[in-house]
């Protein structure tokens, strides 16, 4: 059987970090160019779906006979590079054992090795029948605009593989993420004479002892692979000058949601703690707008046969006693979960380095991906299997 070529994905790699995708603004175009080029020369029906200005994704379909449709799938915006790096972000540099670069493990690690299995599966089609999509996406990092897209173009995904950095080990659930802007009201005065106004900032610190209130009640909710639900203030905005009590406050809430939970109830909470606080202490407030998220919480089954594939592909290649997991975080699995999808998040690297300076991932891990990535899709599209039913 066909291995991984090492050369070959340490100079994609390269490649990839040095098209800059930071989000914002995102920009992909240009790495969704380089993607397609590499699909189509692997024998893929590519197409490249720019959809805002410099915002695309790019989608390759590898068809092998009948069978069922397995998507490997990640992002190919990266979050912006920031302060602190020792070296370039945007040039790939081997050190001991590590690729540094932003994006090297999230998730620019597992697209490189995502194509390098889509190679050698076209390589060795007598393995496998059925079809594999390669669909890289735009926007995972702000709110997965590109994956909700995909999820609505790409119906009949039957399995996907979702590449983010776990250590090779499969993921089978994660968080959710709602950010609501809350606006509190209040009436503007005079700093001089404050009780001729009604000051909004004391208004917002009433809501916020509701929310702390209720995230002690909200965080008794775990799950076994994610931890617990949370709902918390990340921002808060009011006043319009030194010397004017303000008539408006804004705040943004975060609420993590658990595998199981639905984002219309959390949002109901939330209106439902408003309403309190303008019952029982006179405070007007109300969700005014969303922030973008990457979505929902979502889990696959730990005895579904893709979980079983995936931790058979990682003994297989030599990862030590994987265990299932989960993430506190999000990513896109979500979205094709919505869509009918079975999946297992897998991939090179550690998320713990993913956002920070001087991001690495290891280089055995990233030889390993490619591996896992193609036994995963020869256990789910063997021979002679007719396609899965809906």
């Amino acid at each position: 059987m066909i291995g991984p070529d090492e050369s070959r994905l340490k100079a994609r790699l390269a490649r990839l970090v040095g098209l800059n995708t930071e989000n914002p603004p995102g920009r992909e175009i240009e790495a969704a160019g380089f993607v397609a080029d590499e699909l189509t020369a692997w024998g893929c029906e590519v197409r490249v779906d720019a959809f805002e200005d410099g915002r695309a994704n790019v989608i390759g379909v590898l068809r092998n006979g009948a069978g069922p449709t397995l998507a490997f799938n990640s992002h190919l915006d990266v979050v912006p590079a920031g302060k602190g790096w020792s070296r370039d972000p945007f040039v790939l540099v081997e050190e001991n054992g590590r690729l540094f670069g932003r994006g090297a493990c999230d998730a620019k690690g597992p697209i490189a090795a995502m194509i390098e299995a889509v190679a050698m599966l076209a390589a060795d089609r007598g393995g496998w029948s059925g079809t594999v999509v390669a669909a890289f996406v735009a926007d995972e990092e702000v709110g997965s605009r590109g994956a909700r897209r995909l999820a609505r173009e790409l119906p009949g995904i039957d399995f996907v593989v979702v590449g983010e950095p776990t250590g090779n080990a499969p993921v089978i659930a994660h968080k959710g993420s709602l950010r609501p802007i809350v606006r509190v009201a209040g009436r503007m005065a005079h700093s001089g004479t404050p009780d001729l106004g009604v000051n909004a900032i004391f208004g917002a610190a009433r809501v916020l002892d509701r929310v702390a209130a209720a995230h002690r009640e909200i965080r008794s909710r775990r799950h076994p692979l994610v931890g617990s639900a949370s709902l918390t203030v990340t921002r808060i905005l009011g006043g319009v000058a030194d010397n004017v009590v303000p008539d408006a406050c804004e705040i943004m809430l975060d609420r993590r949601m658990i595998p199981g939970e639905r984002e219309a109830d959390a949002i109901g909470e939330i209106e439902a703690l408003l309403r309190a606080a303008e019952l029982d202490d006179g405070v007007r407030a109300a969700i005014v707008r969303f922030q973008e998220t990457t979505g929902g919480a979502t889990e696959t089954a730990a005895d579904h046969p893709i979980v079983r594939a995936a931790l058979a592909a990682c003994v297989a290649n030599g990862v030590s006693d994987p265990k299932l997991g989960g993430f506190g975080g999000g990513c896109d699995l979500v979205h094709f979960r919505e869509i009918g999808a079975h999946g297992v998040v897998v991939g090179p690297g550690d998320l713990a380095v993913a956002h920070q300076s001087d991001e690495f991932v290891p280089i055995a891990e990233l030889v390993q991906a490619p591996s896992i990535y193609r036994d995963i899709a020869l256990r789910m599209l063997p021979p002679g299997r007719p396609a899965a039913q809906p």
